[in-house]
């Protein structure tokens, strides 16, 4: 009986999988196309980074001192040569007395020099003029002749000097000057990394020196992002972007591409290898209120690369890659009474879901733009049954 029962089953298996061949021999496979259409077509790159003030001063020290007065603190807003902090200047006042009093005792030095040199000057012409006559000695000529010399040589010596104290003094006066810390823009202070009593450290070569505080000018912001190799090529200066922040997603700032860099560098941030992946550099000046963002929140920037009107679209799904007389060439399946034909195309700018074909389509064409798994084993010339596409009927991309 059960043997029976299995035959009977292996019958009906056998008879359904003929019907349904025969039915998909009579009516094709099902596909759904898409009518080719014109239509507006923005390509677009997009690159991730951060928010950055345009004017961003670290203010490190020039000196060294201990940190004596704090005139501000985080989120104060100042003006351009607003004093903001102290260095101890006792030291450096005591540097300027010491070097203006070596000015001035070499300046003492110099009437005398002065006087000593006119003297000298006038007893060497008047031996020289008694020498002639042959009243007095050469001997007596010639240490004339060497006091003159002598007291020219210290004369310019002293001017010398003075000339070098001068500097001292203005070396010590600029120092003194730089222990007063004066904001360089109008901004917002930003960071404050040091307190009274610290000692500030003015950096070497090897040694950065401390960074005392940070004034941004907020009102001037940038998206400091960055896109992938592949795609920077398109990238140009005064393109269109619009830049969304994780902090505040339903808010678009728009910008244009301020700097587009030309030195790589690697997922991690460092100067990229051959064998890593890529990334450029890219900055984006926003426009408008940009009031609610600060420095360092996480931003998203779209760059607009090209923008065309009235232009042949398919969507990105329908190419396919198949052999033309042995050579693989990239195109499309058309629906032509029911049956798929393979066009090679030629592409122009993609946008977000659909790309531009230049050649080797023209509006009004139907073509197939799925199932995925339909697309990837169809065959030039193969019978089709056709299923208006969603994307068609929807409107949408």
């Amino acid at each position: 009986m059960k043997k029976k029962i299995a035959i009977v089953a292996g019958i009906i298996v056998v008879l359904l999988i003929i019907v349904l061949n025969v039915k998909k021999s009579d009516g094709g496979i099902e596909v759904r196309v898409q009518e080719v259409k014109k239509k507006e077509l923005v390509a677009k790159v997009e690159g991730t980074g951060e928010i950055k003030p345009k004017k961003n001063v670290e203010i490190s020290a020039d000196i060294s001192g201990k940190i004596v007065k704090i005139a501000v603190k985080e989120g104060d807003k100042v003006k351009k040569g607003q004093f903001l902090l102290q260095i101890d200047p006792e030291g450096y006042k005591a540097d300027l007395e010491s070097a203006k009093a070596s000015l001035e005792a070499t300046r003492a030095e110099l009437i005398q020099a002065e006087a000593n040199y006119k003297m000298n000057k006038e007893a060497y012409e008047r031996a020289k003029e008694l020498f002639r006559k042959g009243i007095i000695s050469e001997e007596e000529f010639s240490r004339a002749e060497a006091n003159y010399q002598s007291s020219l040589s210290a004369l310019k010596a002293l001017k010398y000097r003075i000339k070098q104290n001068q500097a001292a003094v203005k070396s010590a006066e600029e120092r003194l000057k730089k222990t007063v810390i004066t904001a360089p823009v109008d901004g917002v202070v930003t960071s404050l990394n040091v307190e009274e009593g610290e000692v500030a450290i003015i950096g070497t070569m090897n040694n950065p020196g401390t960074v005392l505080l940070t004034v941004a000018d907020l009102s001037v912001m940038e998206a400091e992002v960055w896109v992938d190799e592949t795609d920077i090529v398109r990238v140009k200066v005064g393109q269109k972007a619009k830049v969304t922040v994780d902090a505040l997603p339903e808010v678009k700032f728009r910008g244009r591409v301020e700097e587009v860099g030309n030195s790589a560098q690697s997922s991690t941030g460092l100067a990229a290898s051959s064998e890593q992946a890529k990334e450029y550099k890219v900055v984006v000046l926003l426009e408008g209120d940009v009031s609610q963002l600060k420095p360092g929140l996480t931003a998203t920037a779209e760059i607009e690369v090209a923008r065309k009107k009235d232009v042949l679209t398919v969507p990105i799904s329908a190419l396919v890659v198949r052999k033309v007389k042995e050579k693989e060439k990239e195109g499309v399946f058309v629906v032509k009474n029911e049956v798929a034909k393979f066009v090679p195309v030629k592409k122009g700018i993609m946008g977000e879901m659909e790309i531009e074909i230049k050649e080797g389509l023209k509006e009004g064409d139907s073509v197939i733009v799925g199932p995925f798994k339909v697309l990837r084993v169809l065959k030039d010339g193969q019978r089709v049954k056709v299923k208006k596409s969603l994307l068609e009927s929807s409107g949408r991309k």
